[in-house]
């Protein structure tokens, strides 16, 4: 499941204060050097769906699939369809906002809804991990990634341990002094998904091999178009690498990319069959590896599990990278890190057979 919003905001000064309730521990660290991990693939069953979930314009939250469009492309054997990127940005585009932090409240309230219902009972959840896709994807380009780090929050809850990822300063300050251009370009990714299917970024293909998902599923993606074998290079060894990590870890088939010229026009169209992708970079010496990227992965998933070991919701293991450095780990208790909503420890907490509390948006 995953979600996607659009983004604006106007630039400021940034200054982050150390929080005074970090708590002392030792420095555990996990190196990210991708020679470490370069063993074979690891074990890693297909994934399977459990439930969905839909989000509206407005980031109204329904316990179903109102939200799923059918893919729909244009013909392949027409003349091209023309989409125009930039339709509707400087008149009809509404971004949301995004000092609203979400965390992981759309997927709880899911799971709340759905605990009675979990194939194995509820203590299914006990020894499972719940994040989102985004984060797991950002676990698997770890390896490769030179430009931005990442912060995880983790807490542990009757014995499930959850993954929230908090904003960096540098992040937050690219997103307040983001250009409108590279906002334009997002919004150019949403405007390919509406003319794709007029739905979300995941939709289901009625044409596929099987109506089960997550092989009925199809990503959609946008790119400039390219006109040399050096760019082709830099967009297989870079995007084809978040591509591939996204699909992947759902079981998605494939990808259909569009390509824009600079006018903000769809001049072409190609799919990228999730399994395939890595043939691109396979030798390419400067290419990525989906062994490094998976066992990477898992070994951070093994550290967490390792080092999160108190079960209580207030107290959070905040996991820090940045790139050239291993991933350190602080401690923090009732604090800014804090992310499991009130609502949803206590509605966890009772009784099953208790209806659970409809949480409000100022729990």
């Amino acid at each position: 499941m995953d979600s996607t919003g659009t983004r604006k905001r106007s630039a400021e000064k940034i200054e982050v204060a150390e929080p005074q309730n970090k708590l002392p521990c030792s420095a555990p660290s996990l190196s990210t050097e991708p020679a470490l991990y370069s063993g074979s693939f690891p074990f890693y069953r297909r994934p399977s769906e459990l439930g969905c979930f839909s989000l509206d314009d407005k980031r109204q939250y329904y316990g179903d699939a109102r939200a799923l469009r059918y893919y729909s492309p244009p013909p392949t054997n027409g003349p091209s369809p023309n989409f125009d990127l930039r339709d509707g940005y400087t008149d009809r585009y509404q971004p949301r906002d995004e000092e609203i932090q979400e965390r992981l409240d759309h997927l709880l309230r899911w799971l709340l809804e759905h605990r009675g219902q979990l194939e194995g009972g509820p203590g299914w959840l006990a020894g499972a991990i719940v994040t989102w896709r985004g984060h797991l994807t950002k676990l698997l380009t770890t390896p490769y990634e030179r430009q931005e780090g990442w912060q995880l929050a983790a807490s542990r809850f009757q014995g499930t341990l959850y993954l929230s990822e908090v904003e960096t300063a540098a992040a937050r300050a690219q997103r307040l002094a983001r250009p409108p251009l590279l906002r334009e370009l997002m919004y150019m990714g949403y405007k390919f998904e509406q003319y794709m299917c007029a739905g979300e970024v995941d939709c289901t293909d009625p044409q596929a091999s099987s109506t089960q998902p997550p092989t009925c599923y199809v990503e959609l993606k946008t790119s400039k178009e390219m006109h040399s074998p050096g760019q082709w290079r830099s967009f297989y060894r870079h995007k084809l690498l978040k591509w591939w990590a996204q699909s992947f870890l759902l079981g998605v088939p494939n990808v259909v990319a569009g390509f824009r010229n600079p006018e903000g026009f769809v001049c072409s169209f190609k799919t990228f069959p999730t399994m395939e992708m890595f043939e691109h970079v396979r030798n390419d010496r400067d290419g990525w590896n989906p062994s490094v990227c998976m066992n990477f992965c898992a070994a951070f998933l093994t550290f967490a599990q390792s080092t999160v070991i108190q079960d209580d919701p207030r107290l959070v293991h905040l996991f820090s990278w940045e790139p050239g450095h291993p991933v350190t780990v602080s401690v923090h208790q009732d604090g800014p890190y804090t992310f499991l909503p009130t609502w949803y420890v206590e509605a966890m907490a009772q009784d099953l057979s208790s209806p659970p509390k409809t949480p409000s948006p100022k729990d």
